[in-house]
C-alpha cells in the first residue's frame, strides 16, 4: 500500500526528534562521567582578596583640624591726599600691580599753578636778599668813614636778615608746592590685586577721604581660624620647640594643600565661644588663595613618641566595640579587639591590643569573619 506524503514527512520528522534525544542523552552521561573524574571540578577557594596595611610604631604629630577663613595680608583703601578731580585711571580691576605702579591720576593744573607761584616768590625773595646784601656792604663801608650813622647801619643789616628769612620761609612753601603736585600722581604702595573702581574719571575728589580702589596684599597672605582655648596650653608648647607648621587645605581645590606657619595667636580667649583666634601666613604666588575664601586648616598640638597606629579604615564597629581584623602567618585572619587613641590626618593610634608589625585589613572587611582565609592583593 503507498503512503500518503504528508504521512511520509511527519515519519522522517518523528525520527529527526528521536536522534536528538538520544544525542542529548548520551552526551550528558558523558559528561557526568567527567565531573567525576581527578582535576575536572571547579578549583579550591584561593581566599577572599583584601587589601592591608602594617602597624608602625614612631613619633607622631596630633593635630587640631578647623575651617578657617583667607585675609589679605594688607588692605588699603587708596585715596587721594589732595583736592582736586580724577582725571584718570591707570589699573585693570582684579589685575595684579606691582609696588610704585601707576593706579590714578589727578588733575594737576591747579596745583601746579601753585607750584609756579610759589616758585616766584622764591625767585623775588632771592633777589631781595642779593639787594640787602649789597647794602650793608655798602653801608658798612660808609659806617667805617663816618658818612652814616650806627642806628642807619643797623637797619640794614636787619633788612638782610628779614631777606633772608623771607627766602627760606618760600622755599619750604615751594617744596610743600611740589609735594602737593607731586600727590597727584597716585601709585601703588606695595604688590597686590586690585578690586573694582570706587571713583571714575571726572569725580571730584576730597583729600584723605574718597576712596578710589581697594588694594589688596595676598602674596603672602593669612588664614584666620579660631581653636578651643583647652587647646591653647598645647599649642604653645609646640611653638617653644620652634616654629609651628599649619596646613590648608581649599575646597574643590586639586593640588595639594598649602604648607605655611603660625604667624599669630590673639592676646585674649573670646568669652563668649571659648575660642581665640590664630593666623598662619602662607606664599600664595600661585593665587590659590583669595581674601575670604574658606580653608580647612590642620594645626600640629602635640607629640607622641613610640605611638603605634593603624590607617583610620581598618576599624570596624560591633556591639563590644572597636576590631580589626589581622592577618595571620597562615593568611586567615582573627578578629581582634582594640583600644584606640587620638586620630591624625588618615591614621589612627592604637592604645592596645596591637603591635608593631602586626598587618591588618583595610578593605575587604566586610566579606571577612573570624577564621577566614584571605588573599592580599595590596599592602
Amino acid at each position: 500500500m503507498q503512503r500518503s506524503p504528508g504521512k511520509k514527512f511527519l515519519l522522517i520528522l518523528g525520527l529527526i526528534v528521536l536522534a536528538a534525544i538520544v544525542a542529548g542523552v548520551w552526551r550528558h552521561g558523558a559528561d557526568g562521567k567527567d565531573a567525576q573524574k581527578p582535576g575536572k571540578g571547579a578549583p579550591a577557594a584561593a581566599g577572599t582578596p583584601v587589601t592591608t596595611a602594617v602597624a608602625t610604631k614612631g613619633e607622631i604629630d596630633l593635630s587640631l583640624k578647623v575651617i578657617g577663613r583667607a585675609e589679605a595680608y594688607s588692605t588699603v583703601n587708596i585715596r587721594s591726599r589732595v583736592n582736586g578731580q580724577l582725571e584718570s585711571l591707570a589699573f585693570t580691576p582684579g589685575a595684579h600691580v606691582k609696588k610704585g605702579d601707576l593706579l590714578a591720576r589727578v588733575d594737576p593744573r591747579p596745583l601746579k599753578a601753585a607750584l609756579d607761584e610759589a616758585q616766584g616768590k622764591v625767585a623775588s625773595d632771592q633777589a631781595q636778599l642779593t639787594k640787602a646784601e649789597a647794602d650793608l656792604a655798602r653801608y658798612q663801608n660808609m659806617l667805617g668813614k663816618g658818612f652814616v650813622s650806627r642806628a642807619d647801619f643797623d637797619l640794614y643789616k636787619a633788612n638782610l636778615g628779614v631777606a633772608r628769612a623771607a627766602l627760606v620761609s618760600d622755599q619750604a612753601a615751594a617744596r610743600a608746592a611740589q609735594v602737593q603736585l607731586d600727590f597727584t600722581t597716585i601709585s601703588a604702595p606695595f604688590d597686590g590685586i586690585t578690586g573694582a573702581p570706587l571713583a571714575y574719571p571726572g569725580a571730584t575728589l576730597t583729600a584723605d577721604t574718597t576712596d578710589i580702589v581697594v588694594l589688596n596684599e595676598v602674596d603672602p597672605i593669612r588664614v584666620a581660624f579660631s581653636i578651643p582655648e583647652d587647646s591653647l596650653s598645647a599649642v604653645r608648647a609646640s611653638q617653644r620647640r620652634g616654629a609651628l607648621p599649619v596646613e590648608a587645605k581649599i575646597p574643590g581645590d586639586t593640588g595639594g594643600p598649602l604648607q605655611g606657619e603660625l604667624e599669630f595667636v590673639d592676646n585674649a580667649v573670646d568669652a563668649t565661644t571659648g575660642t581665640i583666634v590664630l593666623k598662619g601666613r602662607f606664599a600664595n604666588a600661585d593665587g590659590r588663595l583669595t581674601a575670604g575664601q574658606f580653608a580647612e586648616v590642620t594645626l600640629p598640638t602635640t607629640r607622641l613618641v613610640d605611638a603605634v597606629s593603624i590607617p583610620v579604615i581598618a576599624l570596624q564597629s560591633s556591639t563590644s566595640g572597636t576590631f580589626v581584623f589581622v592577618v595571620k602567618p597562615d593568611n586567615t585572619v582573627e578578629q581582634r579587639s582594640i583600644t584606640t587613641g587620638a586620630t591624625t590626618a588618615s591614621r589612627v593610634v592604637v592604645d592596645k591590643g596591637l603591635s608593631a608589625g602586626e598587618r591588618v585589613v583595610t578593605e575587604g572587611q566586610m566579606l571577612l569573619v573570624e577564621g577566614a582565609k584571605v588573599r592580599i592583593d595590596k599592602g
